[in-house]
């Protein structure tokens, strides 16, 4: 088991962490924000989003596209430094993950799993989902695994050259751990956060743990990053339930441990 070190402390709830131009972004839904952090320690407030939940990506262009709960659209930051309406969902309320794959299609999930094509057309392509959370996309771009935390699984697509999802399938039965945000590795195999677990595990498709990082509060989502893309960042804080958020001020931390096998795929 890795040894976990504390990058940062002392914000809110954190989430969505990036590993982007050289820099780790993340989310601070406590404050509103979406940050980066430098190697040198300087930490940039890169966007402002008023209503959280959230959740971020960068399109191939290096925007941030923003999804938020309540929102009916896929927000889009503009030069200067606004969010802007880009895609519409069809209907608001209960959005929540987003990752954008290799070839510039956005996914978001919430009540249904839509794909957004970079023009900006929606076309939804699963639903009935157990509070589907974080998603990744293999390295070859042909995979895309969500969390499901209600069903405490992750759960498989195939990805088509158009970007239509199929072949969906249970990756890995996780038993009792809730899952969050994810990442893939080089191996194929998959790093996710949980919650009530308080803990980050590796597994290969069939669900079979290969390593685990322990925590003393809630784990919200990992993601490989670092030059070598082998620190494991983790955004972590204790958990009191969505009423209660303004209590969780003060205990978000960034965390990183080193791991052997580095990160691949998206995000």
């Amino acid at each position: 088991m890795a040894e976990v070190s504390v990058v940062l402390e002392g914000r809110g709830l954190v989430e969505s962490p990036r590993w982007h131009d050289g820099r780790l972004w993340f989310a601070d839904w406590t404050a509103g924000e979406i940050l980066n952090l430098a190697a040198d320690g300087a930490l940039t407030v890169a966007a402002r989003a008023a209503a959280p939940p959230l959740s971020f990506d960068f399109d191939p262009e290096g925007r941030v596209l923003v999804v938020a709960s309540g929102a009916t659209h896929l927000m889009r930051q503009a030069p200067d430094g606004t969010l802007q309406p880009f895609a519409a969902f069809g209907e608001a309320g209960g959005w929540n993950e987003i990752v954008v794959d290799g070839r510039g299609n956005t996914y978001v999930n919430g009540p249904k799993l839509l794909l957004i094509r970079p023009d900006g057309t929606v076309e939804a392509q699963a639903e009935d989902l157990g509070f589907p959370n974080g998603m990744a996309v293999s390295a070859e771009g042909r995979t895309l695994v969500c969390a499901e935390s209600w069903a405490r699984r992750l759960t498989g697509f195939d990805i088509a050259d158009d970007g239509r999802l199929s072949g969906r399938r249970v990756w890995a039965d996780l038993g009792d751990s809730a899952p969050d945000g994810l990442c893939f590795d080089e191996a194929g195999a998959v790093w996710y956060a949980s919650v009530p677990g308080q803990h980050c595990r590796r597994v290969r498709e069939g669900g079979e743990v290969l390593d685990e990082v322990k925590l003393d509060r809630g784990a919200f989502a990992c993601m490989l990053g670092g030059p070598d893309r082998r620190t494991l960042y983790i955004t972590a804080a204790q958990w009191f339930g969505m009423d209660r958020m303004g209590e969780m001020g003060g205990t978000g931390q960034v965390l990183a441990a080193q791991v052997d096998v580095a990160g691949a795929g998206w995000p």
